[in-house]
């Protein structure tokens, strides 16, 4: 009897281990966000909504994103920016990319939707340029005037163009930085999307169009080569007060030592709060890698400073 209750007791706690077992197994296999099955920081599928503005250095980031990482897929939808903030509130959208962070209110609000903190930061700077038909002969300008066009009060006799009326990043810098929140004046004039300000005003001389750097700065990208052989890039006066009548154009050094005078930041706003893809993604535009092609963009990179010198090699 005695052997007969201790061999009950031995099946007993084997039966408690092997259950124990199967339950650590399952946990292990078990992924860490049920959500999210089959998705890591290098794989899966996200969708994300980006700034029209940026199509041309985030279609960059997303190529080689994927190509080191074959088995992350990026949806990317380009938007005007009102849009793109609005997707936070869709459960679908993982990430936005834009040319502000988020208020109070609205880390707030995201905060409770979510119940936990979105992650956001600056991952660049971009310059907005200034362009005009290739046969005139206006390509300095100050701030006043360019404040002056968007009033439609200037001595030029030029409309201003943007990508859109409403919604985008680059209408939402001119009623906030040049027109201090006043409303759009009759003397700007609204293009379906950045390419169609490049057409337009390298078709017509009584316009100026604004755009982001990133769709015409990089003379080695050969779309933007083609670009730059309809338009010009104009010059904006200096903002350092010792450099009155210089002119200087928007590019990385001049938006690094905050001379060219129209600048913007670039964050991602993430809504992941485990290491999935979008933190994945989120990392490599913050980090070496993704500044780089953003250096390589001709924007200026938030995260890593990156120098040329000049070496001589000697065998």
């Amino acid at each position: 009897m005695k052997w007969k209750g201790l061999a009950q007791r031995v099946f007993r706690a084997l039966v408690v281990i092997s259950c124990i077992n199967i339950f650590v197994t399952a946990c292990k296999s078990r992924p860490a966000d049920a959500t999210h099955p089959q998705e890591t920081s290098t794989s899966g599928t996200i969708y994300i909504s980006v700034d029209e503005s940026f199509k041309p250095v985030i279609d960059s980031q997303i190529k080689v994103f994927e190509s080191q990482h074959p088995d992350a897929h990026i949806v990317v939808n380009y938007k005007p920016e009102a849009e793109c903030l609005r997707d936070l509130n869709v459960d679908s959208i993982r990430m936005v990319i834009v040319t502000r962070g988020l208020s109070e209110t609205e880390e707030t609000t995201l905060t409770n939707k979510l119940q936990f903190k979105p992650a956001y930061g600056v991952i660049a700077y971009d310059a907005v340029a200034v362009i005009v038909n290739n046969d005139v002969k206006d390509t300095l300008f100050t701030m006043q005037d360019i404040r002056a066009i968007a009033k439609g009060t200037s001595g030029y006799k030029y409309k201003m163009l943007l990508d859109g009326k409403t919604a985008t990043s680059t209408v939402r810098y001119v009623v906030d930085s040049l027109l201090k929140g006043q409303p759009l004046s009759e003397n700007i004039v609204a293009a379906q999307n950045t390419e169609a300000v490049i057409d337009y005003i390298s078709e017509n001389k009584d316009a100026i169009g604004l755009l982001g750097v990133s769709w015409i700065g990089n003379k080695d990208d050969t779309t933007q080569r083609s670009f730059l052989k309809k338009v010009k890039i104009a010059q904006i006066e200096s903002k350092v007060k010792d450099e009155a009548g210089i002119y200087v154009d928007p590019v990385q050094y001049n938006i690094a030592y905050d001379r060219y005078p129209m600048t913007r930041p670039l964050y991602y706003i993430l809504k992941e709060n485990y290491d999935g893809l979008g933190n994945g993604f989120a990392n490599f535009l913050i980090y070496e890698k993704g500044q780089k092609i953003f250096y390589r963009a001709y924007l200026l990179p938030a995260r890593m400073a990156f120098e040329k010198r000049n070496m001589q090699i000697s065998n």
